[in-house]
């Protein structure tokens, strides 16, 4: 019994692949339109792809263009083609904004272009696209079905771009561009002023003018100093007990000591 089922399997298969390139060598496009919907429902989208691929400028304006370029979209989609799907679940929208699919194909589209988005330490041009589709997509169907996965795909990706930011500004730290870092921590706490990292960036900000101030040719050291107690100053504001407390005073010590210089 399983010598038949097995031998079954495999004519059934041999059949199918031998169905496929013939319909690959076809000419009719109408013989392409159904093996390649054979293949799609079967799940076998890069197949799909090739057919759909060979007919889909003869299909344009026909009846069956609709579920065709679903099926090619999606079938792109699937085998995390994602530059392509992005573009034609586009252009399906754009075709058939009166589809009962339409949603749909906005929502993937846009997802489409957030998975294009890399690690948060590489360029960030993709994840912003993603950002651009996915805002259009909640303001043009706001009761969407899919709102809530949107929403939280913009989460993600925003999160990584504020990570981004962030750890641009503490490099300037690291490598002891305290003037840049002083800057780019400042725009950071402007530009993302609900951030989880506000508390990192205020104590950067403050080791910045810091290592600026104790370091400065005399004729700046005071006002830099000064500037660094107004950071300490900020840092605490926002976090009375914040976890870098004991060396935030330990600095705001030799600040002071240092201030006294210019008293006397």
């Amino acid at each position: 019994m399983k010598k038949i089922v097995s031998l079954l399997v495999l004519i059934v298969l041999f059949s199918s692949c031998n169905e496929y390139q013939k319909a690959l060598k076809n000419e009719d496009v109408a013989a392409k339109f159904e093996i390649g919907t054979k293949m799609y429902e079967a799940g076998k989208y890069s197949k799909a792809i090739r057919l759909f691929e060979q007919i889909a400028p003869q299909y344009r304006g026909k009846p069956q263009a609709e579920k065709l370029f679903y099926m090619f979209s999606q079938s792109y989609y699937k085998t995390k083609q994602y530059t392509l799907s992005g573009y034609q679940f586009e252009s399906f929208v754009s075709g058939y904004p009166k589809s009962e699919k339409v949603q749909e194909a906005a929502y993937l589209g846009a997802k489409s272009y957030s998975m294009l988005s890399p690690e948060f330490s590489l360029d960030q041009t993709d994840t912003f696209k993603a950002i651009e589709k996915l805002q259009n997509f909640i303001d043009t169907y706001p009761n969407s079905e899919y709102l809530g996965e949107a929403n939280e795909s913009m989460r993600i990706l925003s999160d990584k771009i504020e990570k981004k930011v962030f750890e641009n500004a503490k490099g300037y730290n690291t490598v002891s561009e305290f003037k840049a870092a002083i800057v780019a921590l400042d725009n950071f706490i402007i530009g993302f002023p609900g951030t989880k990292f506000k508390e990192d960036a205020l104590f950067l900000k403050f080791d910045s003018a810091y290592q600026l101030g104790i370091n400065s040719v005399p004729a700046k050291m005071e006002e830099r100093l000064k500037v660094a107690k107004t950071a300490y100053t900020g840092l605490m504001k926002y976090n009375a007990e914040t976890k870098y407390k004991e060396r935030a005073n330990e600095m705001l010590a030799r600040v002071e000591t240092d201030l006294q210089k210019f008293t006397k």
